[in-house]
């Protein structure tokens, strides 16, 4: 992430920060992008074009509240939202998000299932 400038450096610090000092998750680099923990991934920043950050969610799937901002684009697990703009980040639904994956993470273990 040391390549990354502009509104993606921005978002990315100004999210890492709120991920690991609001929901005790820990950063980990997998693929050269910041997963965040805590038993297993819970969600993840992926640099997009137009100088913005994609905030994914790992279990997306398994989610109840999507808040209707979440988008799997073709994906069947991950879904996320794209963001250009760190002032404009919709942290209260984002934050019952990453509330309800965090209760998904401690009770009810992920086991990925690869299809046959």
């Amino acid at each position: 992430m040391d390549t990354l400038t502009g509104q993606q450096k921005e978002i990315t610090f100004f999210l890492h920060d709120w991920l690991t000092m609001q929901f005790d998750l820990e950063a980990k680099y997998r693929f050269k992008i910041p997963f965040y923990y805590q038993q297993t991934w819970i969600c993840y920043l992926n640099p997009i074009k137009n100088d913005g950050i994609e905030f994914n969610f790992v279990r997306a799937r398994e989610l109840s509240l999507h808040q209707g901002i979440l988008d799997f684009k073709k994906r069947v697990m991950v879904a996320g939202i794209s963001l250009y703009d760190v002032k404009r980040i919709p942290l209260v639904p984002l934050t019952e998000i990453v509330e309800e994956a965090i209760l998904l993470d401690h009770t009810r273990p992920y086991t990925f299932k690869k299809k046959k």
